[in-house]
């Protein structure tokens, strides 16, 4: 097991959702299960939800900028989580954790042969799964007005942005909007067009 830090400048791919993949090396079943992973927690969440306990290993490997970490999980060192981590980096694909649980057929593949299988089908899982480029979250405060609360919600829905801590005082109502950049300033642009004065927007620090 091993813990690393990445500084790849390219604007990478994330999932929008999960896929899964199986390959036949000589006897031997290797299925890799990819998700989206925010953060540690969820990785290990979809370890323990996608782990077969009946398997001869679950070897995994997550990309998390700036973090990484992968698990040979009982094969020979750096012959399963090593090269699978390296397919995870060559598709340019961030905030993901790929499982890839064995079932050993028999036939020993040596270190080589492991390293091809677990790299492989982790590159092909990838490859067939739905993805798109990564945006940068962004969080602003809106208090707005009661008159304006409809369309303030509203314009959440149209933009599918999440909405927390949410308070009333006087004026009206304040919550915190969160979402990627991009959709975060649309909303924005939207709401002020539609306010006449009757919002204040203040951008919070990046969520975590």
């Amino acid at each position: 097991m091993s813990v690393a830090q990445s500084g790849d400048e390219k604007v990478p791919l994330v999932l929008t959702g999960e896929a899964t993949l199986q390959i036949e090396v000589k006897k031997s079943r290797f299925i890799a299960h990819a998700s989206p992973a925010s953060c540690p927690g969820e990785a290990m969440s979809f370890l323990e939800r996608v782990r077969d306990p009946g398997a001869t290993h679950n070897c995994w490997a997550y990309r998390i900028c700036p973090a990484y970490r992968f698990s040979d999980d009982g094969e020979p060192a750096g012959t399963a989580g090593r090269p699978m981590l390296s397919a995870i980096e060559r598709r340019n694909i961030d905030q993901v954790m790929v499982i890839v649980t064995r079932f050993f057929g028999g036939i020993k593949l040596g270190a080589g042969g492991l390293a091809r299988a677990y790299g492989g089908v982790t590159s092909a899982c990838l490859q067939q799964a739905s993805t798109r480029p990564f945006e940068h979250e962004k969080q602003v405060e809106v208090s707005a007005t009661f008159s304006l609360t409809g369309n303030a919600y509203n314009l959440l829905q149209k933009y599918a942005l999440e909405r927390h801590d949410e308070r009333y005082d006087e004026r009206g109502v304040v919550f915190l909007a969160k979402g990627p950049q991009r959709l975060i300033d649309d909303f924005v642009h939207d709401l002020v067009e539609l306010s006449s004065g009757g919002v204040h927007i203040t951008e919070h620090p990046k969520p975590s």
